[in-house]
């Protein structure tokens, strides 16, 4: 594990090089050991807000292992190293909306407010808390005065460390808000934005809202720029904030560098402030196998494993630290413009028919192995996804196998017979071809769930025709928002509040991958977002899923709904941590320290 600032990217061996290397190396030894190697809310402090944006949290799903020793006093030097598989698109949050460059982004620009993540917590129960504000308070759910905190961007021309104000967030609030933006129409309850002072921010948005503090938390949206972004330096290249990281450098291929900003306002358990490691490396990895060599061999502080690979790696070294957690994250089925098209699609009975050809307990166990993992005494999840993931608990998702669900949970079923009934009553002879899109963006679990739907269509008597796009050049800019034909198969955005997924599913998100337009849905996603009693909005809420479910408008499947396995190195400590979305590298990396 490299712990000197003075390494650059530039003394990294070439992939080709990497590759022949572990191809014999570590590589060679992990396939000996390995099984499958392939490829009630209370408002926060300083808030008086009247809307409260969580619910009563659900019992947490996360299953770290063996308890951490003792606490000690932190260690403050070393790196803390991880991969990613490909390049971000663009470093500029504002101009995409890849996951990568959202994720980027965050170590290096805050947000007005972030999730609290705890030792061993779920990140379905994490709730936003200040970050560059100190407060967020309203009387009536539609105004809120934030007072931004004392803190300064980094010591990076053309910005030179001068405090962030207003100002700043105003700007980064504009350009989130521009009609080409992206993610706008996430945000269309701002109605105007203003800012009384340098310390000051008032919002006012259209209607009492029980998720703005949730929006202010979503590494999707607002991230603070200063407003030398507009024309002093490339924010597609350049990243200049007031985060915990410092980027020092990236190289498209290789990876980036960061440095830990030593003037961030959080403050760690010695009294000083973190993050406590010196830097932060992310190496651009894409190959699965090469990251896990590389983990293996101590050059990665953490890695995300493929649960058959699991037990392989516990016993190769035991005394790796585990974290499992069902994601929040679901995956769906969607078709190009069922309610305009004379494709068969345009059916409610053929979609469901699809969703009671899945196999969902099989599919759980294809993608994440879950009877040899249980066989082997690790706790697993067997909750199927809803168009909220199963992974939010009791919070909003609704159990499909619940009697809750009411009559439309029988299309979730596996159930065969009923569904060729669907298929012959629509006229689908069988043979039916019909195009099956997806990505060979995702790894993990993603592929094998997505091939072993295919038998389970046939079964029903469809013949798909798989498609498999690049993600970049296709799938993310094309088929994500609508443009294809046929029916395609991906996951939706991990959002952090569980009501954006009725906006982009079924609202005006250029992303509403169906077109869908149910005005029984829009009202159902009106009145939700301003239900400020929990209680009220978790029913409402659970009427849209079943409403879904009564049109399969989306399928959902299994991918993203079993439980995902993070191994740590045993010299981490610092208490292993979970949040939502794509904050990590201010949500979790800044509380780690390493014994080097």
């Amino acid at each position: 594990m490299r712990n000197t600032k003075s390494h650059s990217i530039r003394t990294r061996i070439s992939r080709r090089y990497a590759l022949r290397r572990t191809g014999n190396g570590v590589i060679g030894l992990a396939s000996a050991v390995l099984i499958g190697c392939s490829g009630d809310g209370e408002p926060q402090p300083g808030s008086t807000a009247t809307a409260t944006p969580t619910a009563a949290p659900a019992p947490s799903s996360a299953t770290p292992s063996a308890a951490m020793p003792a606490p000690r006093k932190p260690v403050r030097a070393g790196t803390w190293s991880i991969a990613i598989d490909q390049d971000p698109p663009t470093l500029n949050p504002y101009g995409t909306v890849e996951t990568e460059t959202k994720a980027i982004g965050s170590y290096t620009y805050q947000r007005l407010y972030k999730r609290e993540t705890s030792d061993g917590g779920d990140g379905g129960e994490t709730v936003p808390v200040p970050d560059l504000a100190i407060s967020a308070e309203s009387e009536d759910g539609i105004t809120w005065t934030l007072q931004l905190r004392d803190h300064h961007f980094h010591n990076i021309s053309p910005v030179d460390g001068r405090k962030v104000t207003a100002e700043d967030v105003i700007f980064s609030v504009n350009l989130l808000r521009a009609t080409e933006a992206p993610n706008v129409s996430s945000v269309i309850n701002w109605i105007n934005v203003e800012a009384p002072n340098d310390s000051t921010v008032v919002f006012t948005l259209d209607k009492p809202s029980p998720i703005f503090l949730e929006q202010l938390a979503d590494t999707n949206l607002l991230q603070i720029f200063p407003v030398e972004a507009d024309g002093r330096f490339d924010p597609a290249t350049t990243m200049i904030g007031s985060g915990p990281w410092i980027m020092r450098e990236y190289q498209p291929q290789l990876g980036f560098e960061f440095d830990a900003n030593p003037d961030y306002y959080e403050v760690g358990a010695d009294g000083k402030s973190v993050p406590y490691v010196d830097a932060l490396n992310i190496s651009i990895i894409p190959e699965y196998p090469l990251r896990l060599a590389q983990f293996l061999a101590g050059k990665l502080s953490s890695i995300a494993i493929n649960s058959a690979d699991v037990i392989g790696i516990r016993e190769f070294d035991p005394n790796l630290q585990w974290f499992g957690q069902a994601a929040q994250l679901t995956s769906i089925f969607y078709w190009s413009n069922p309610q305009t098209t004379e494709a068969i699609w345009k059916d409610d009975r053929f979609r469901r028919a699809v969703s009671m050809a899945l196999d969902r307990d099989s599919l759980t166990n294809s993608g994440y192995d879950t009877s040899i993992l249980a066989d082997a005494g690790l706790p697993t999840k067997h909750a199927w996804n809803n168009i909220i993931p199963a992974g939010w608990g009791s919070r909003w998702w609704l159990d499909p196998q619940s009697t809750a669900h009411g009559p439309s949970g029988a299309f979730f079923n596996h159930n065969i017979a009923e569904a060729k009934k669907l298929m012959t009553a629509v006229g689908a002879e069988d043979g039916f071809a019909i195009p099956y899109i997806y990505t060979g963006r995702y790894g993990g679990p993603f592929p094998r769930i997505a091939t072993a739907q295919i038998d389970m269509l046939k079964a029903i008597g469809l013949a798909p025709q798989p498609q498999i796009q690049d993600y970049t050049s296709s799938y993310v800019n094309q088929t994500f928002r609508g443009d294809f034909e046929g029916m395609a198969f991906g996951y939706e955005t991990a959002f952090p509040e569980a009501g954006a997924y009725f906006n982009r599913l079924f609202g005006d998100d250029p992303a509403n991958h169906s077109n869908i337009s149910d005005p029984r849905m829009d009202e159902l996603s009106t009145a939700q977002s301003v239900a400020l009693v929990v209680d009220e909005r978790r029913a409402l809420m659970h009427e849209a899923q079943i409403r879904n479910a009564e049109q399969m408008w989306y399928v959902p499947s299994q991918a993203g709904a079993g439980s995902s396995y993070t191994a740590y190195q045993a010299s981490v400590n610092g208490g292993l941590r979970d949040t939502i979305g794509y904050g990590a590298g201010t949500e979790e990396y800044i509380w780690y320290w390493l014994d080097i």
